[in-house]
């Protein structure tokens, strides 16, 4: 038999003028043979995580029954459309020897711990005296990152401009506004800048110097002209399919592009809201949606099979005047009223309806024989239960298919540990969680930071 098919390689990227855009998965990146049914390629497995600050209200994130039959809760039923490829997990806990919940910088520990399952130094609040391990993410990234152009990304919905300061009781910043750690004292920073990432994905004449950015700005020049005409060549030796798929993604890295610049432009105009600096969308959701959209983008074109983004750093106090929540996030959720109660669902609701978007983009993405969802492993939740520094019972759901490995539509309760008030302790520990999807994801090992064995996931 003869194959004329030709093969494309998969690290294939268009080529321009400070530009590398990485091509999406086309059929003909393929082995020809798998073409002819001669086989299957093995699909490609990421991790994501997607965190929010200060806690849930728990009882309106919790579904009341265990099992397949459960009905979604207020703030996850904007995820309801999703039901089959989602685990809700509760009584997960991060407090097994009981440190976490220790009075003071609760936020820091509950955010450092979530991936690294580290209570971090109780001292060195300045400078670079850090002390926790190597997260999750990055023990992955070594694995299934390293074929890739960037092993991670990092992004968060905050600037980490204050990092070197001091938050939660005295604690370094750096504890709050970050849940990466590429070694036990290597905190990485989280991304927040729309404009930063995507030069960082595609390139941008080697700088993203703020004078370079405005200068590109002025020329009013897409970084697509500039491989355009590769592009075209290129579309025309691929089958229908394929060039339809090229043509798809140019489209939407064009897309996301030209709302940067519409971004850009306006903050030349206006003064912008929230303390974000230019380039960033005023709008939380505006931004949440850039900012999901390059993710989907990043894993399309396999530059990165491991990313974490925080939704908010922890101790934020952003406010959502725009859903009816116009107090600031972490004073509402130490506030015991109605009035306190209904803005945090409000503001808990509003997240999840942002990471519904992301799901969506992401189901709607082909990858291989299905698509982006398919072979994605992500976890959605916080670091702590209520906002009131509970780091047992945590709010979490994983939602993906894990490239056939992760079975969803279900509710699963664990134990929460004995004890009662800011006294449990024991239960269910997150690394086992975590050990469990590492395996999922290709690794074998004997144990991760704090864990006590495997979930039956």
């Amino acid at each position: 038999m003869i194959i004329t098919r030709k093969a494309i390689p998969r690290r294939a990227v268009l080529r321009g003028l400070g530009a590398a855009v990485a091509l999406p998965l086309l059929d003909g990146m393929a082995p020809a043979l798998t073409a002819l049914g001669r086989g299957a390629a093995r699909p490609v497995r990421r991790f994501g995580v997607v965190y929010v600050p200060n806690g849930v209200v728990i009882d309106q994130w919790t579904p009341s029954a265990t099992g397949a039959g459960f009905t979604f809760p207020p703030i996850l039923k904007p995820l309801e459309p999703f039901r089959d490829r989602l685990l809700v997990l509760t009584g997960l806990t991060q407090n097994v020897n009981g440190l976490t919940a220790r009075s003071g910088a609760v936020h820091g520990r509950c955010a450092t711990k979530y991936l690294t399952g580290a209570i971090p130094r109780p001292f060195g609040q300045e400078g670079n005296d850090f002390l926790a391990d190597v997260s999750l993410d990055q023990v992955l990234a070594q694995q299934i990152g390293q074929d890739t152009a960037l092993g991670s990304l990092e992004l968060s919905l905050e600037s980490g401009d204050k990092g070197a300061g001091t938050c939660d009781g005295g604690y370094s910043c750096t504890y709050s506004h970050t849940i990466t750690w590429r070694g036990p004292r290597t905190p990485l920073p989280m991304e927040h800048n729309p404009r930063v990432v995507f030069e960082r994905m595609f390139g941008d004449g080697g700088s993203t110097a703020p004078a370079v950015r405005r200068a590109r700005l002025a020329q009013n020049r897409s970084l697509l002209d500039s491989v355009s005409e590769k592009a075209a060549d290129l579309a025309r030796g691929l089958g229908p399919a394929d060039a339809s798929k090229l043509t798809e993604y140019l489209d939407a890295v064009r897309d996301i592009e030209r709302r940067i610049q519409r971004v850009e432009a306006q903050a030349a105009r206006e003064l912008p809201a929230f303390d974000q600096p230019a380039g960033v969308p005023a709008s939380f959701a505006d931004h949440a949606r850039l900012m999901f959209d390059l993710q989907v983008l990043a894993y399309q074109s396999d530059l990165t099979r491991v990313i974490t983004f925080m939704v908010g750093r922890e101790f934020s106090s952003r406010t959502y005047p725009e859903i009816g929540a116009p107090g600031g996030h972490h004073p509402l959720s130490h506030e015991d009223s109605a009035v306190s109660r209904e803005q945090l669902i409000r503001i808990n609701t509003h997240h999840a309806e942002q990471f519904a978007y992301y799901l969506g983009r992401l189901a709607a993405t082909p990858d291989g024989d299905g698509s982006l969802l398919d072979h994605v492993v992500l976890y959605y939740g916080a670091g702590m239960s209520e906002g009131d520094h509970q780091p047992w019972n945590l709010p979490l759901v994983v939602a993906g298919g894990g490239a056939g490995r992760l079975k969803g539509g279900r509710h699963v309760r664990y134990d929460v540990g004995a004890g009662s008030g800011r006294s449990v302790a024991g239960g269910t520990p997150l690394a086992n969680l975590h050990l469990t999807v590492a395996e999922k994801l290709g690794m074998r090992l004997d144990a991760l930071h704090d864990s006590t064995g495997r979930l039956g996931l």
